[in-house]
Parts: structure tokens; sequence; C-alpha cells
């Protein structure tokens, strides 16, 4: 499932935002600050971050840079969420690093659809959401991945490890970081579980001629390229 974390001071906006974004089959995780919101990312790794111009303990512009400059989080699509509706605000948003920016008041279908735009650029999905790497296909609507067509057979673990490679081509991840963004709370955390885990992924890609795309980067992680890279 989708997650989004939504940082925003006020509780009525948060609920109204959640209630959209379940709708919308997304999960949504708050902070009313931003102290709040870096706990939440030391937590758990969010798709995407709603995040609000006017905070309490700071302005979302301060929070955004630091995002920007964290090596393990500047990665994370932003969108700016504000009243502050003057085209000289929206240009600092957009120059601080924000992938786009909704004024308030909102309706909560067009900030889906922004979320969802944002998205599709970020990952190189589809209109439906579908990635695509090669002739590789995985449709996280169906839970299915597909090579030229034919379904191929994937654990629960081996799908979200490699749903989330494919949404970051050409990114090194550590194992550690991997068991942070791929593995529930609540399941084994182990590092060596993640090579266990890559070496099922990359067997089960074998007949598409795709495991060797999976690399393993000495000394720092995984990385999953292109086929073209």
């Amino acid at each position: 499932m989708t997650t989004i974390l939504f940082v925003e001071d006020e509780a009525p906006i948060r609920d109204l935002v959640r209630f959209a974004l379940s709708r919308a089959g997304m999960e949504m995780i708050d902070a009313g600050d931003g102290r709040e919101a870096e706990r939440r990312l030391g937590e758990r790794r969010p798709d995407l971050i709603l995040l609000d111009w006017m905070l309490p303990d700071e302005s979302g512009i301060d929070l955004l840079r630091r995002l920007r400059r964290d090596e393990a989080l500047r990665d994370i699509p932003v969108i700016m969420l504000t009243a502050l509706a003057e085209e000289e605000q929206k240009v600092r948003g957009l120059e601080a690093g924000a992938d786009d920016y909704v004024t308030k008041p909102f309706s909560p279908p067009e900030l889906v659809a922004r979320i969802k735009a944002v998205l599709r650029r970020a990952t190189g999905a589809d209109e439906e959401g579908r990635l695509r790497l090669g002739e590789l296909e995985l449709d996280p609507s169906r839970h299915e991945v597909k090579w030229q067509g034919t379904p191929l057979s994937l654990g629960p673990t081996e799908y979200r490890l490699l749903r989330f490679l494919m949404s970051h081509p050409g990114r090194v991840y550590s194992r550690g970081q991997l068991l942070d963004y791929v593995w529930p709370d609540d399941d084994v955390r182990e590092e060596r579980t993640v090579d266990v885990c890559i070496r099922r992924l990359r067997k089960a890609l074998e007949p598409c001629d795709a495991g060797h795309l999976i690399r393993t980067v000495r000394g720092a992680g995984y990385r999953l390229d292109r086929p073209d890279a």
C-alpha cells in the first residue's frame, strides 16, 4: 500500500486528508510538527511527503531543505501544502526541492490526483501505476509481476523487494535500509535475511534473464540496474 506522511499541525485537515487517501487506497501517517516528522521518518519510509509550509516549531521549507541534504531521504517526493498562494512563495518551495505545490483550501480529489501524478514521475510508473523494466512489468493493483506478458511466481517479500527496487532504479541501498523500507516492523530483521531474499529474487527472475540486473555493490549494498544501463 502506498504510504503518505502528512506533516500538518491542524487535526481537522489531517482527518480530511486521511479520509481522502484511504478512499484512494493509500495509507497516511501523520506528524504535527517538524520534530515529530523526523521521528516518523526514522521509523518508516513513506512513498511521498505532504508538507505544510507553516509548522509550529519551524518552517516547512526548513524541514524540506534538511530532507534534501539527507542522503537516505533526499529522493522521497514532497508536495508542499499551504495557504500562501503568491507566486514568490511557490517559487521558493520549488527551488527548495518540492516536487509540487497545492494551495489551501484544496479539493481532496485534486490532491489525490496530484499525489498520483508525482508518484508516477518519481517511480517511472505509467498512468495505471505499473512499473516496467525492459519487458518486466509489475502491476501493484493486481499484485502481479509479468515477463513478456507471462506471470512470474514471487513470494510476498520478494514482490515487495522487487517493487521497491523497480521504483528506485540505479540507486544503491544498504541491507539496513532495505530492511527498513521493505520488511514489516514485526518481521525478522537481520541483515542476512536481505541476502537470502535477494538470492531468491534473482532465481525467480532467471527465466526472464533479469536476475543479473540486481547488482551487489561491495561494501554498500544492492542496486537494480536498467537493462540499457
